[in-house]
Formats: C-alpha cells, sequence, structure tokens
C-alpha cells in the first residue's frame, strides 16, 4: 500500500500580464476623466462626432466602472460633487448639456446622442436610469437653465423609453417639492414629454410603474390637492395632465367607496345608513348617480360567493338581489341610471357564464321591485344595449317586452275610453 500523499493536480497553462499603459488608462479615474473631457473639446458642438467618439472609446475605456463619471461629464462638463456643484479639482469640458443651447432641436440631438450610446453599449442602461435619479436630486445645485435643459431631455428619454418613468420618484424629495422646485421643473419636463407622445403613452408609462396616483405628490402636504394640481398644471398650458389627475383621482375615490360600500355589506349595516353614506359621499367626490349605479350593482354582486352549478344560481342570485334591491332602487331615480344598471346586468351576465340564463329573470325582478321601468326596459331592448351575448339577452327578453307593450297598449285604450 503506497503511503505517499497524493499530489494535488495542478493548472498549468502560460500567464499573460497587462502592460501597465493599458491598466492605467482602463482603470484609472483621473485618466479616464481626462479621456472623455478631451475628447468633447475635440469634437465640440458636432453631437454626430460626439457620438462616433463615445461609441469608439467604449472598446478602450472601462465604461462599466466609470459610468457614473461619463455620464456627469456629458451632462454638466465634469465630475459632480455631492449637492450639484462640480468638484473645484475635476477636469471639465465646455461641451456639455448644461452648456447647450436651450431648445427642444437642441435637446432631440442629444437624446440621440445618449440613445446611441446605451443600444451600443447596453450595461450602461441601469446607470444611466441611476444617474437620472441622481441629476434630479441635485436641482437645486443648478441654474434655471440648466434645470430647463435637463426637463425637457428627461421628457425626451421617457418618451423614447430609455429611462422608466420611475425616477419620478426624486422630484417627490421633501427639499425640492417646499421649495416648488419639484412643480416647476415637472412642468417642463411634461410639456417635453407631452410633444412626442400623446396623453395615453404618458398615461401607460405611469400606470406601468404606480406613477400615475403619485402626481400630487409634487406639491407640499397643504397643497396636495386635485384643484391645485388642476390650475396650476393648465395655467402652465398642460390641461392634459390636469384632466388626467382628476380622472386618477375619480378613479381612487370611486375604488375606496366601493371597498367601504363592501365592507359596509359584510357587516350588515342597515340600508339607509348604507343610502345615506353613499350620497354624501356623491356630494364630496362629484360622482353622478350613472356612475354610482355600476359602483353600487358591482358591490352587491361582489358580497356574495356565487354556486358554481348554473341551475342553482339562478335562485341564489334571484334571493341576493331582492333583498338588496332597496338599495338598487336608491340610485335610479333617473332614466339613465336605470339604463347604465341594464348594460352592467347585460355585461355581468355575459362575463359570467353560469349567469347566461339568469339575465331574463333579474331583470324581471327589478321591474317588480320598482328599480328599473318598463319604459328603460323598452329602450334597453331596442337600441341601448351593448353587443355582448345580444342575440342571447333579447330572445330571452322576448316574451316579457311584448307583454310590456301589450300592457303599454291596454294603459293607453283605457285612458282614451276615460276621455
Amino acid at each position: 500500500m503506497n503511503n505517499q500523499k497524493q499530489q494535488k493536480p495542478t493548472l498549468t497553462g502560460q500567464r499573460f500580464k497587462t502592460r501597465k499603459r493599458d491598466e492605467k488608462e482602463r482603470f484609472d479615474p483621473a485618466q479616464f476623466q481626462e479621456s472623455i473631457v478631451q475628447g468633447l473639446n475635440q469634437t465640440g458642438t458636432d453631437l454626430e462626432a460626439v457620438a462616433k467618439f463615445l461609441d469608439a472609446s467604449g472598446a478602450k475605456l472601462d465604461y462599466r466602472r466609470y459610468a457614473e463619471t461619463l455620464f456627469d461629464i456629458l451632462v454638466a462638463g465634469g465630475m459632480l460633487a455631492p449637492g450639484g456643484t462640480l468638484a473645484d479639482d475635476v477636469t471639465r469640458t465646455e461641451f456639455c448639456l448644461f452648456t447647450a443651447q436651450e431648445d427642444l432641436e437642441t435637446m432631440q440631438a442629444y437624446a440621440q446622442v445618449f440613445n446611441k450610446l446605451i443600444r451600443r453599449y447596453k450595461y450602461l442602461e441601469k446607470g444611466f436610469e441611476e444617474e437620472i435619479k441622481k441629476l434630479l436630486l441635485f436641482l437645486k445645485g443648478f441654474t434655471e437653465s440648466e434645470r430647463n435643459k435637463l426637463a425637457m431631455l428627461t421628457g425626451i428619454l421617457l418618451a423614447n423609453g430609455n429611462i422608466s418613468a420611475s425616477i419620478l420618484c426624486s422630484l417627490f424629495n421633501e427639499n425640492l417639492v417646499k421649495e416648488g422646485v419639484s412643480a416647476a421643473f415637472a412642468v417642463k419636463l411634461f410639456k417635453s414629454w407631452l410633444n412626442e407622445k400623446d396623453i395615453n403613452s404618458v398615461a401607460a408609462s405611469l400606470r406601468k410603474v404606480g406613477m400615475d396616483n403619485r402626481l400630487m405628490e409634487l406639491f407640499p402636504a397643504n397643497k396636495r390637492s386635485c384643484e391645485h394640481f388642476s390650475k396650476y398644471f393648465t395655467d402652465a398650458g398642460l390641461k392634459e395632465l390636469s384632466d388626467f389627475a382628476r380622472n386618477q383621482q375619480s378613479i381612487g375615490a370611486r375604488k375606496e367607496l366601493q371597498k367601504e360600500l363592501q365592507e359596509q355589506m359584510s357587516r350588515g349595516d342597515p340600508f339607509k345608513d348604507i343610502i345615506a353614506y353613499v350620497k354624501e359621499e356623491m356630494k364630496k367626490t362629484n360622482i353622478s348617480e350613472q356612475t354610482m349605479i355600476g359602483i353600487v350593482w358591482s358591490s352587491v354582486m361582489s358580497s356574495v360567493e356565487w354556486n358554481k352549478k348554473e341551475e342553482l344560481v339562478t335562485e341564489q342570485a334571484i334571493k341576493h338581489l331582492k333583498q338588496y334591491s332597496p338599495l338598487l332602487k336608491a340610485f335610479t331615480s333617473q332614466g339613465l341610471s336605470e339604463l347604465t344598471l341594464l348594460l352592467k346586468i347585460q355585461e355581468y351576465c355575459y362575463d359570467n357564464i353560469h349567469f347566461m340564463k339568469a339575465f331574463q329573470k333579474i331583470v324581471v325582478l327589478l321591474y317588480k321591485a320598482d328599480v328599473l321601468s318598463e319604459e328603460a326596459i323598452l329602450k334597453w331592448y331596442n337600441d341601448a344595449h351593448v353587443p355582448k351575448g345580444k342575440s342571447v339577452f333579447l330572445e330571452q327578453m322576448k316574451k316579457f317586452v311584448e307583454w310590456l307593450k301589450n300592457a303599454e297598449e291596454e294603459s293607453e285604450s283605457e285612458e282614451e275610453e276615460a276621455d
């Protein structure tokens, strides 16, 4: 038996040394700044040449390690100290975003420089977004003109999809908000963004990152109202944004109202208390009866666990809606509200397949409970229905509609005889 220790395997191969000259160029921050500044000084205001220089330099300079330095120089001309001032001891260039002309066309050209750079070096994407967040926090350290240029650029970058709308979080910084810097910056930013894209596209980007409900935070707490927001941005020429924010607040108010309504139902609160609460909220939030009946219907239908068997769900629905008919009646005082309810019932029965055969029975029940009038039912039947399940529901309603028409004709002839 061999008692000798077994030798561990070793890796063999040739080891290459990096030349000192290359190492310095690649990893020395001072050399990196010097190289970028020198290149920008040579290309000057020719942004096509700037883009080509940045593209070529990425092969020999360490963009990954010095992304923040690179972006600082391109935006401000040199490395930024905390707070947004240029550090005293740094090499700087006069050819950067902050020294460029303050107009949309120039900012669009700069956006193209950043766009080309990030498309060429994908790993810079995250660092670039972080840079924009940082620059927004430094707004107080910049001049008004520098802020305007940065706002225009940011709007264009958002429109192009180069950065996410989550960068707007930086504008909610307490100090920026308190001094009105955030709101003023947002005006320029959104004007630039809406110059490139329509409000629907802007809204979609905001919703994607949950910013659609946070725009009020651009103002101090004591001014955080829909009225103030609307006036501020409408006066600044951004009525589209004002309308969007108002609509968002209305959607938020409706969601809260529906949540509270469902809680009151689950507690078994008396209908008169629920009705009083809802009517008060309608006044406060300016919600119409047509909108309200939709909310009440959704709340009533989601307050119960429905049977999965089609033959049993109709009976369950009739029993449930009979109980809640006084609540539905309280919000169908207008013909339009009745039609809205009929359309909600049609859509619900279509979207929930077990209810397809229940439609006619629900409508008849609500007619008998004085929630729906014959005028509303006939109007729905003749021309106010929606395409969803139209043929099935019209067929279900055919006999009842004929009965309504005959009853109406008999009533008219009796009135004529009495005259």
